[in-house]
């Protein structure tokens, strides 16, 4: 430590050299880290429920490129039915909760605001709540007899309250839709959003309820969403959904499915495939800093070799032999870059925290991104420092004493 503080400006450059590189590999992994759980947990976790799939006739989530004759095979399959729901739900294993969704943006008024508005209205059975695990924040939810009379009753969003219901309490105050009056019994806790789309602004009505002909032509479902107790059972429910769709939409063995049944792990399939070529550049691309960082480390030790020439004669002249001479320089070595990979780690999670704070792209540090720059800052020193410290063993005695 004395001779890293004699040494201020070579110790500096040693340090600066090796921080760079692991300050760059603690910042890339975390905004990766931190755009998988935002995927993860915010953007799919919000639309899709723990342990659920959802069968539709073309995914809800479309995340990639895809060709014109992925599009055109998607809208020429057959829509999913009320009909289906049926023999779908009877193939069901025991325990698998389930719900019929429809879905469609409709213009809402109220009379407390002069503006009407569109917005995501929903008509759902009654186990719709319990899969999502939504829970009101003022009023209620829909009840049994409400769903099975399909009753002009809704819950509603935070946004949807706050907009047509300024300063108001908006249970049991009504809305508008198609000419129909809905009375709100509930306000939904806040769902957030993604990507600076609200997940706070919709309506959610009876399936059997008058909107329900305007969300979907007669007949038709967009979704039927289920639940397994486990994430064990959810191939099992998925395969016998599987099955009964096939035989109803009358597709051969080497037929496709014209239905899609969708997972939070199928929507975040292309993720997960870009999100493994995201984290190695970002172990690579600081790598190569590294590489710069341990010949620069090379460098300033030759240095320090060459000027400590007389003091490496002086200590074998006194007993040292040629391993603690070693060791010596490759301490020094590894303690700069071990210093460095600490100020890297410290500086790295400063700049994710500054990304986050000041762009859309959220940040989370891995604690494995941590440990491997810990790790690769001590293994640079120790490397770059084996040819000097080699280069210092081997001098001979006498001529290291001559040297001025």
């Amino acid at each position: 430590m004395q001779q890293i503080r004699v040494q201020k400006l070579k110790s500096f450059f040693t340090l600066l050299g090796v921080m760079i590189g692991v300050t760059f590999l603690i910042a890339v992994v975390s905004i990766v880290g931190g755009m998988s759980r935002y995927m993860t947990d915010t953007l799919v976790g919000k639309i899709m429920a723990v342990n659920s799939f959802e069968l539709r006739h073309r995914p809800n989530i479309n995340l990639g490129e895809h060709d014109e004759g992925y599009w055109r095979e998607l809208w020429r399959r057959p829509r999913i039915r009320e009909t289906d729901a049926e023999p779908v739900i009877a193939s069901l294993p025991d325990g698998v909760r389930w719900a019929v969704i429809g879905n469609d943006n409709l213009v809402v008024e109220s009379k407390y605001v002069a503006k009407p508005q569109q917005v995501q209205t929903y008509t759902v059975t009654e186990d719709y709540f319990a899969i999502k695990r939504m829970e009101p924040a003022q009023g209620r939810l829909l009840s049994p007899q409400e769903y099975e009379r399909g009753m002009p009753v809704i819950v509603i969003g935070e946004d949807v309250a706050k907009y047509f219901f300024p300063s108001l309490d908006p249970v049991n105050r009504q809305v508008t839709i198609r000419g129909i009056p809905y009375t709100v019994v509930g306000v939904m806790e806040k769902q957030g959003s993604a990507f600076g789309v609200s997940f706070d602004k919709f309506i959610i009505a009876p399936h059997k309820s008058a909107l329900n002909r305007y969300v979907n032509a007669h007949g038709v479902i967009d979704a039927i969403m289920f639940q397994t107790q486990s994430r064990e059972g959810l191939q099992t429910a998925m395969e016998s959904v599987r099955q009964v769709m096939r035989a109803r939409h009358g597709l051969r063995p080497n037929q496709k499915d014209n239905f899609s049944l969708e997972t939070s792990d199928s929507a975040l399939e292309f993720w997960n495939k870009i999100k493994s070529y995201l984290v190695m550049a970002g172990v690579a691309l600081p790598a190569i800093g590294l590489v710069v960082g341990a010949i620069v480390i090379m460098n300033i030790m030759l240095v320090a070799v060459a000027e400590r020439t007389r003091e490496i004669g002086i200590r074998k002249a006194l007993g040292a032999r040629r391993k603690d001479i070693m060791s010596q320089f490759l301490v020094e070595s590894a303690m700069l870059s071990t210093l460095g990979a600490a100020l890297g780690i410290i500086t790295g999670f400063a700049f994710a925290q500054v990304i986050a704070a000041v762009t859309p792209l959220p940040a989370a540090v891995e604690l494995w991104s941590v440990l491997v720059g810990i790790s690769i800052g001590a293994g640079v020193g120790i490397v770059a420092g084996v040819y000097p410290a080699s280069r210092a063993s081997l001098l001979d005695p006498i001529a290291a004493l001559r040297q001025e």
